[in-house]
């Protein structure tokens, strides 16, 4: 049975991981607090990016000496494999820590047994501690496993009265530059950017990251549109070779019962591919197409604080019908970006069609 003092040691590391959402991708995000034997906060770290220490190592260097008879408090088992790093088992074992308290047990075949090993080489392991925390902060990560496919964020910029453009069609800008830079960094997150056919041909978007600070992908996301009839025009931006881009026609991937791309089809494809985590940008037909299949696992609305009155609707043809039938989301993060606020929430279930 974990302790108080490990209980909080949870919390806090469930609090590092997250520091790491922007830049850890295609990484877990993982937390780790380091106690010392009488209980007491010696070292702390998170994953920051591929490539980097993972959190225990972090952790481990910030506690030193003091870590040896402590506890590893961390969120996500620690890896039994030798990747870009080396095993996190062996630096706990090596560190001389006597327990270590897990949140998560690893679902990659490739480095999980930390438990296993830990335990082998005499140290006291409890698994699942403030599990449920720990999955909802690291559901992009944990998701791809579980359900074999990637993550899927809706992104979206509406004014206070939930629109997406303008009557006559207009939709520059409806936010502010903060909050559009605030966008590149979260393209820069992701592996795939996904976008429809009516949105590339209306906008003609380039659908690529380009943040302007330390978020510098190291290459660009792909760029899926869904294209069922194959209409994206051969002089679109997404064409234009600055990232790679795939034209998801029907004939391809397969065609629904409305004879439109089958999603949760390519979906299934993108996994097969190695893509992790989608952002899902639009247009408002697509954005509904996703929700009535209930493949919508978070969203990141930006509001801005203008009326319109008029014009297209964010969301559109989502199934709802009805007030009992609202999709209904908790929301994890408010921030305020530049004039504008960004909403971060999940929804409550997935609601198939």
């Amino acid at each position: 049975m974990a302790t108080e003092a490990e209980l909080t040691a949870m919390r806090r590391a469930v609090a590092l991981a997250a520091r790491g959402a922007l830049t850890t991708p295609p990484n877990p995000d993982v937390g780790c607090v380091v106690l010392d034997a009488a209980g007491r906060v010696v070292g702390e770290g998170w994953h920051e990016r591929p490539g980097g220490p993972h959190a225990e190592v972090v952790a481990l260097r910030s506690a030193g000496d003091a870590a040896r008879g402590g506890t590893a408090v961390v969120t996500l088992e620690p890896c039994d494999h030798t990747g870009r790093t080396g095993p996190c088992t062996s630096a706990l074992i090596e560190a001389g820590v006597r327990r270590v308290v897990i949140a998560v047990a690893d679902p990659n075949p490739v480095a999980a047994g930390g438990a296993a090993t830990l335990r082998a080489h005499g140290i006291d392991v409890e698994l699942g501690v403030l599990q449920d925390d720990a999955e909802r902060m690291n559901a992009r990560w944990l998701t791809p496993f579980r359900t074999r496919r990637p993550f899927v964020v809706w992104k979206f910029a509406a004014t206070l009265d939930g629109r997406s453009a303008a009557a006559d069609g207009t939709s520059r800008w409806i936010t502010g530059a903060q909050a559009r830079a605030d966008v590149h960094r979260l393209r820069a997150s992701v592996d795939t950017v996904v976008a429809g056919v009516g949105t590339v041909v209306a906008d003609d978007p380039q659908l690529t990251a380009r943040p302007a600070d330390e978020h510098v992908p190291p290459g660009q996301p792909l760029r899926v549109v869904v294209d069922s009839d194959g209409r994206t025009p051969a002089t679109a931006r997404v064409r234009d070779g600055s990232a790679p881009t795939w034209i998801a026609t029907a004939d391809e991937v397969g065609a629904g019962a409305d004879g439109r791309v089958d999603l949760a089809k390519l979906l299934s494809m993108l996994d097969e591919r190695g893509q992790r985590y989608v952002l899902l940008e639009g247009g408002p037909t697509l954005a509904g197409a996703f929700w009535r299949a209930g493949l919508v696992d978070r969203v990141v609305g930006y509001v801005a604080p203008a009326l319109l009155g008029a014009g297209d609707a964010v969301l559109a043809c989502a199934g709802v019908t009805t007030i009992g039938e609202a999709i209904r989301l908790d929301v994890s993060d408010v921030a305020v970006v530049g004039g504008d606020i960004r909403i971060t929430a999940t929804p409550r279930e997935h609601r198939k069609a």
